[in-house]
């Protein structure tokens, strides 16, 4: 068996350069010249600006021009927008809150960026800062969800009167109401989606650079993706053409869908470089990162759910209220709705299902897409409800789910919003993760524990992801004269690992060395076209517009070979790396064909070079799993540890396991993160945000987590080339509603909301004990 191939484990190509710190990271370059900016910020969650004295901060040591609103505004600068729509209920449309770079009348968040400081050192501008005198008018604020549309809420955009962005619905309002008519039992549940901080390793970097010459931009910066990045700034902030701005992403130290988007300070430093005539740089310290970079999740939700005496779900009422923040971060109002919205249902037959959401204004940081983007939030709603349906019914957790499986025989199964889900064997999956949990097992372990003065439980989440993103993705394959094989592509890889992954399929494809192969990414002076990687859609993106490239390499090759080897092309048989006239033990390999490629026949262009945009011809696909977590709580302090973690994933064919099991593991860390320790909080009444720093939010360690058992339930997708689905987000999916349910177990109550800290657990043991 080829060790290089699609399939294979093949370690990562790019971590020995990663590990020994031979990467490049935006903080790494420099250019000649460049001075420093750094960002003054609104210290109230909601104020008015009645005035801004930067006098003494233009005169302090090393400081090289200090730029408000007024300055940006007068030079044309854009405002940062939306970048979707949200249908909402009745015709109704989104407010869009135009959001300035600097604001200039009023600031709505803790963060709000007021004023650049540009010097000739970090250290100069951060002091100079502290000497820009603003006048602010204190406003009520309200940073509470649950609290942003009562009655006597502060509005946070008084031109729209409402901090009601956009109610959406999902449909079958009707049918879902109808469902609970004829119900054996009702079930219900409030529960709250947790604020969470991405927090990268990398904090967020941009050095621009204007050449007057040329009258061009260059952007450096962390990204996911630098052809949605250029073009949001080109277009719609220094509304200049594409071209003039040049983005450049080099080693990027996680995204976790934070990275994807256009930045204020992106815009300040290509706004300043140009206006200074010098290139300057912005790092976030980690304090901004916690304030300014866009949040995830913050759902308050209450739902419903209608059962009929065999276990079947009958109907589902969800009713949310989601957080946008104080503005539309690029992707925000899609996250919790259309996002989201997508798998509703998730892996259950259900038809009778209605879902309303809420978008509303917070004087928080704004929220945008977190890992999985609204699909994590749509499992726990139901996974919840379900653990509240078997208790109702007196079944087991397992066996309710295992009655409202999408059956086989109904696949293509289209879901209550009108997605085929086009593969999936969700009763089978379960069966395996519950085998490889041990589930029969528990009880003794459970007496087992109790023996020792500890309470054990055990739970299940069972997840379905629509991954893919944007629909279309470009790649190029590329001979190169000092034996390299170039691939570019327009996804981008911030932690995934694919310079390994698409070596292998480019192995598997043409039969060239592993080791030959260069992944090219994150460069719009290369990259022609391109979605960037969010969404877990590289492999099933990238790695098919990759294949087909490479086909066109091949089919070429062909032709070369049949005319070196003086055949004709339907004779010419290609395999890994071998051209050879079928029946015959004529052949050629690349090298020949490559040198036959620097002078080519009539009607052939010189080189090995081939470039594809793909774009496939389905909504998404679907990636799903079955989680198992098995936790034990000391009594005495509440604290929770979680002893036993298993879960089958159905990801398609695999490129490479060990890259998804890395890829899951992250995953269920990001999702252990929220359900027992991440929590992003402000205060009520000032507004000001109480987490901005590692001493107050808590983010997961390695001893927080088990050993996981992993397993596959290889089920290909049936409409990509490779048969591969998404990889990268179902851990998030499926490990809280796996742990909440067996901290529920093991505390035999109904409900208990994330993040489940040891003081949550204490006054629950407290209460029972004092009943």
């Amino acid at each position: 068996m080829d060790k290089f191939g699609i399939g294979q484990p093949v370690r990562r190509k790019e971590d020995v350069r990663l590990l020994t710190g031979r990467g490049t990271y935006t903080d790494d370059i420099n250019a000649p010249g460049q001075a420093h900016a750094y960002v003054l910020r609104s210290p109230h969650a909601h104020a008015r600006i009645v005035a801004i004295d930067v006098a003494a901060a233009q005169a302090a040591p090393g400081v090289v021009a200090v730029l408000t609103g007024r300055d940006a505004a007068a030079d044309g600068i854009g405002h940062f927008p939306v970048m979707v729509d949200v249908p909402g209920k009745g015709g109704a449309k989104l407010f869009p809150t135009p959001r300035e770079m600097l604001q200039t009348t009023k600031v709505r968040f803790v963060g709000d960026p007021v004023a650049l400081v540009v010097a000739e050192s970090r250290a100069e501008a951060q002091d100079a800062a502290e000497l820009i005198e603003v006048e602010y008018e204190i406003l009520p604020s309200v940073t509470d969800t649950g609290g942003a549309l009562d009655a006597d809420a502060p509005v946070i955009w008084e031109e729209h009167g409402s901090n009601l962005c956009v109610l959406w619905d999902s449909g079958r309002e009707v049918e879902a109401e109808a469902g609970f008519a004829g119900a054996a039992a009702t079930v219900s549940i409030e529960l709250v989606q947790n604020r969470l901080v991405g927090n990268p390793m990398e904090p967020r970097v941009a050095l621009g650079q204007y050449d007057a010459a040329t009258e061009s931009y260059t952007l450096h910066s962390p990204t996911q993706g630098v052809m949605r990045v250029q073009d949001g700034l080109a277009r719609l902030i220094l509304k200049v053409p594409k071209e003039k701005l040049r983005v450049i992403s080099p080693d990027v130290g996680g995204g976790f869908g934070l990275r994807g988007k256009i930045f204020p300070e992106s815009g300040m430093v290509l706004w300043a470089a140009k206006k200074l005539g010098r290139p300057v740089k912005w790092i976030s310290g980690r304090t901004e990162t916690f304030q300014c970079d866009p949040h995830g999740r913050d759902h308050v939700t209450r739902a419903e759910m209608a059962l009929g005496a065999d276990g079947k779900v009958l109907g589902v009422k969800i009713r949310t209220l989601a957080a946008m923040g104080a503005y539309l971060q690029d992707f925000g109002p899609r996250v919790p709705t259309v996002a989201g919205g997508r798998i509703m249902g998730t892996v259950y037959d259900i038809q009778a299902l209605n879902c309303q959401v809420s978008c509303v204004f917070t004087n928080t940081t704004p929220t945008d897409a977190y890992r999985g983007a609204g699909r994590p939030e749509q499992a726990y709603v139901l996974e919840r409800l379900l653990d509240q349906g078997a208790a109702a019914l007196g079944i087991g957790r397992d066996e309710i789910r295992r009655r409202n499986y999408i059956r086989p025989e109904q696949i293509p199964y289209t879901n209550v919003v009108g997605n085929a889900i086009d593969s999936g064997l969700f009763a089978e999956t379960q069966a395996m993760a519950l085998t490889l949990a041990d589930w029969d097992g528990f009880p003794a372990r459970k007496a087992a524990a109790a023996a020792q003065g500890k309470r054990r439980g055990i739970g299940i989440g069972y997840f379905i992801e629509a991954s893919g993103g944007q629909p279309s993705e470009w790649a190029r394959v590329r001979f190169e004269p000092d034996g390299m094989v170039s691939v570019t592509v327009g996804t981008f890889s911030h932690g995934q690992g694919h310079e390994t992954a698409y070596a292998q399929v480019l192995h598997d494809k043409l039969g060239v060395p592993f080791e030959k192969v260069r992944l090219v990414q994150g460069d719009t002076a290369v990259v022609e076209q391109g979605n960037g990687t969010g969404g877990s859609r590289s492999s099933q993106m990238g790695g098919v517009a990759i294949s087909r490239a490479s086909e066109l390499v091949v089919a070429k090759g062909r032709r070369l070979a049949a005319q070196l080897l003086e055949a004709g092309v339907d004779d010419v048989e290609f395999d890994r790396g071998t051209f050879r006239v079928a029946g015959t033990d004529l052949s050629v390999g690349w090298d020949r064909v490559y040198e036959a490629a620097q002078s080519p026949p009539d009607g052939e262009a010189p080189g090995l070079d081939e470039a594809l945009l793909y774009t496939r011809n389905t909504e998404c696909n679907f990636p799903n799993g079955c989680h198992v977590a098995e936790v034990e709580i000391d009594a005495e302090t509440g604290q929770v540890s979680i002893v036993r973690y298993a879960a089958v994933d159905d990801v398609g064919n695999v490129i490479n396991p060990m890259l998804v099991h890395g890829q899951s593991h992250g995953g269920i860390m990001s999702g252990i993160g929220q359900a027992l320790l991440e929590h992003a909080l402000y205060d009520k009444e000032s507004g000001q945000f109480l987490t901005a720093t590692f001493q107050d939010y808590c983010m997961p360690r390695a001893a927080d987590a088990p050993d996981f058992d992993l397993g596959f339930n290889i089920v290909p997708c049936p409409n990509n080339d490779l048969g591969v689905k998404g990889a990268g987000e179902g851990g998030a999916c499926g490990a809280p509603p796996a742990i909440v349910s067996a901290i529920c177990d093991a505390l035999e109550v109904g409900h208990i909301d994330m993040p489940v800290t040891p003081e949550k657990v204490w006054r629950v043991l407290a209460g029972k004990a004092a009943a």
